[in-house]
């Protein structure tokens, strides 16, 4: 319901561009977004017609007061949002993880000596950084790189030429030594002109000058400058070799795709520079919930670019961006020149969009286990678990469960166990599913817990050990809803395990149900409880669908073969161990065929024939 406050203030709104901040009752700014039309798309958030997604309906619950700017533009509204989310990092707002302190190489040519640095302050003062970077570790790699190819100096001494002996890193070939003057200005100011060429991805450039300045050592007997130069050319071939990639590039343009979970998304760059790729770096952005495609991939590039020193001529995105027009102005006027915004849909630029997206995927998913396999995470994890589903102890053991089949055909069952939070592949167990026809889920899943749990049986013998089917779970994860978690748990009872704790995972809002609880558990996406709930859903999940490939496949090969009159059980399996594939039998000849065991010409023929 809109306040009175609230009422009046909507019908001042002007219908000119602006930013607008949506505040609580605190005063805390919780978001704020650019418009065209200020009155209309503020105004769009309080229509009792609007259907607003979850996230937003949580965020005009909370609004207490709307505060504005007008601008004369959309381009200068724009910059304005960029400058005040950076600012003020508006929960609800999607946000570049540490973008105030971004890492930058900094090379000033102003210095009578330069050096190539690190530096998290950006500023207009003609000196030429490259970046941004994502974090300081990728600097120094990059750092590391440039050091082994180019000797700049690294120390922050007075240079007069006179010292009386170097330091080690001239002894090792990282120093020229302007410290002792054993290089002359022009010589060091030609090698950072170097460096600033290979940062810049023009590396052909440079190895044409070396491997003109090494022919010219060589036929003036300076053989060890040659060899230094040598050495230059063939790091800096290294370095080019790494930077090839499957897809045709060409020119300069920055490729950028993300992969999304729930509140976080994993950005990756690629900069291809000169035809190659020179570089790449992943980013994180935080409040992603809900959130379209677009407004993510419009929230990074505002984010990402304002805070950069070089624009590309051409940005390939894995998804269109908000305000494309307003966006490409900022980047002109930002670059100085023309800037296009691809979304390819084939050729090259697909795939190397495609390349993009994979990386991020697989990285986001690294990011995931990284942080999940910390101790201090798991420990986290299984605490917030047992207080959210109100177990009696932290639990343990963490039993997962998942079927898999198309339309009930080739249907299978998985088992798999986490202890400490971490995953026991030698306890994963698979089921054949046998006594449900027709696609039942439900009954699927019944028959999996049945055959589970009436196995927890004490061996025979002496010792009176368990066997591996005795220890009970502190846990058992479903995979789906309520109808899910009813099914088991009428299953469990049924066979005395209804004092397991079972609970289910609903995969389209990430919502816990247990019993006797009405309304489902909503853990925020960053809760390392949820996190651990989602792999461990997410493994059985997996398991199960190998499963049921590999099942699928056997089905398709026995059918092939029963198809053959003549072929039973025992010759069919005779085929397949010496051939390995129905494939392999059909371009086999008559005569290998006949050699197989139980196998004649007759009959070799006529599988030749029909297959």
């Amino acid at each position: 319901m809109t306040s009175n406050l609230i009422s009046e203030q909507l019908k001042q709104l002007p219908a000119s561009p602006g930013v607008y901040l949506l505040r609580n009752a605190a005063g805390d700014i919780l978001y704020v977004g650019k418009a065209a039309d200020l009155s209309q798309r503020v105004k769009s958030y309080f229509s009792p017609v609007q259907k607003l997604p979850l996230k937003l309906q949580h965020l005009v619950e909370q609004v207490h007061d709307i505060d504005f700017y007008v601008t004369n533009l959309e381009q200068e509204a724009l910059i304005l949002e960029c400058n005040l989310i950076k600012r003020y990092r508006p929960h609800y707002n999607v946000r570049l993880k540490d973008d105030k302190t971004f890492p930058y190489i900094k090379i000033d040519l102003r210095e009578e000596w330069p050096r190539v640095r690190f530096t998290r302050l950006l500023e207009e003062d003609g000196v030429h950084y490259f970046g941004p970077f994502a974090s300081a570790r990728s600097v120094r790699q990059t750092l590391k790189v440039i050091r082994t190819i180019f000797p700049f100096r690294s120390c922050t001494k007075t240079i007069t030429g006179t010292d009386p002996r170097p330091c080690l890193q001239y002894h090792i070939r990282r120093c020229l030594g302007p410290c002792i003057g054993a290089v002359s200005r022009e010589d060091y100011d030609e090698m950072i002109k170097q460096v600033l060429l290979f940062l810049e991805g023009k590396q052909d450039r440079v190895v044409g000058e070396l491997d003109r300045k090494m022919k010219g050592a060589a036929e003036a007997l300076d053989f060890e400058k040659a060899a230094m130069f040598r050495d230059q050319i063939q790091a800096i071939d290294r370095v080019i070799e790494g930077q090839r990639i499957a897809a045709t590039t060409s020119g300069e343009q920055d490729v950028i795709a993300f992969a999304n979970d729930r509140d976080q998304a994993y950005v990756q760059v690629f900069f291809v520079r000169s035809n190659k790729l020179v570089g790449r770096d992943s980013f994180i952005l935080e409040g992603t919930s809900s959130e379209e495609p677009e407004r993510i991939m419009s929230s990074f590039i505002k984010q990402f670019y304002g805070a950069a020193p070089y624009i590309p001529p051409l940005l390939l995105l894995q998804y269109p961006v908000e305000d494309m027009t307003a966006i490409q102005e900022w980047l002109h006027s930002k670059r100085g020149s023309r800037v296009r915004i691809k979304v390819p849909t084939r050729g090259n630029g697909r795939h190397l969009v495609n390349i993009v997206a994979e990386n991020a995927e697989q990285g986001l998913q690294q990011l995931k286990i990284k942080h999940l396999a910390a101790p201090a995470t798991l420990t986290a994890a299984l605490k917030e678990i047992e207080r959210e589903l109100r177990l009696s102890h932290t639990p343990s053991r963490l039993e997962g469960y998942d079927i898999s089949n198309i339309q009930g055909t080739g249907a299978v069952g998985s088992m798999v166990v986490f202890e400490g939070g971490r995953p026991k592949p030698s306890l994963y167990r698979r089921f054949r599913i046998k006594t449900v026809s027709g696609a039942n889920d439900y009954a699927m899943l019944q028959e999996v817990l049945r055959r589970r749990f009436k196995r927890i049986t004490v061996e025979e013998g002496d010792t009176a050990t368990p066997n591996a089917w005795a220890v009970l779970p502190d846990l058992v994860l479903i995979d789906g809803g309520k109808g899910q978690l009813n099914a088991v748990l009428s299953v469990m009872k049924e066979i005395g395990a209804r004092s397991v704790p079972v609970a289910s995972l609903a995969k389209e809002n990430e919502e816990v149900f247990v019993p006797d609880r009405k309304d489902a558990i909503v853990l925020p996406g960053s809760s390392p409880g949820l996190q651990l709930l989602q792999r461990l859903r997410d493994e059985a999940h997996r398991f199960a669908l190998g499963y049921h490939l590999k099942v699928r496949r056997k089905q398709t090969l026995g059918s092939s073969l029963d198809a053959v009159p003549g072929i039973g059980p025992g010759r069919r399996r005779a085929l397949l161990k010496q051939f390995g594939s129905v494939r392999a039998i059909r371009e086999a000849t008559v005569e290998e065929l006949a050699t197989a065991k139980g196998m004649s010409p007759a009959l070799a023929k006529k599988v030749k024939e029909l297959l």
